[in-house]
């Protein structure tokens, strides 16, 4: 079963919590996305979310692979949602298993990172007053930089 998961309906997360109980994890860290009910100023109705799955899956399994080399954790585990999501609907969520709270901590946020810089989903933002957009959904983690083709459909993009 892989690690990383892409759903369109939200899974018991409960149970993805519980898939991570290892014996000798002391500590474990978890982050969930919500969508928010504004953005840039613009008050948001819901998102839509569009993956390329195949890509998807393998560069998220990828990085919880890295993640897993890279810290010192037990396990890992990332879902992210895709289709519409009403406001305060959960769109991503990790969860980290560790022997110690920093790794858990450092290796969770390192899994969204990553997963905002390159795992190919992207976002349709639905705003109250009835306009539909593309908006960025990754951006370069340290210079704040955001893709300028966002304009465009994921369908038409090369």
């Amino acid at each position: 079963m892989s690690r990383f998961l892409i759903v369109d309906t939200l899974a018991d997360i409960s149970s993805f919590r519980e898939s991570l109980t290892r014996s000798e994890a002391g500590g474990f860290c978890s982050f969930e996305g919500w969508v928010r009910h504004t953005n840039d100023g613009r008050s948001v109705s819901g998102i839509e979310y569009v993956a390329f799955i195949p890509l998807a899956m393998s560069e998220g399994q990828a990085i919880l692979d890295e993640t897993q080399a890279r810290f010192d954790i037990t396990t890992s585990l990332a879902m992210h949602r895709t289709g519409y999501l009403e406001v305060g609907d959960i769109a991503v969520w990790i969860g980290v298993a560790a022997p110690h709270r920093d790794a858990a901590f450092r290796a969770c946020r390192y899994v969204i990172d990553e997963i905002k810089k390159r795992v190919p989903i992207w976002k349709r933002e639905h705003y109250v007053d009835g306009c539909v957009e593309w908006v960025a959904c990754h951006q370069d983690a340290e210079s704040g930089h955001v893709p300028n083709r966002m304009d465009e459909s994921p369908e038409t993009r090369v």
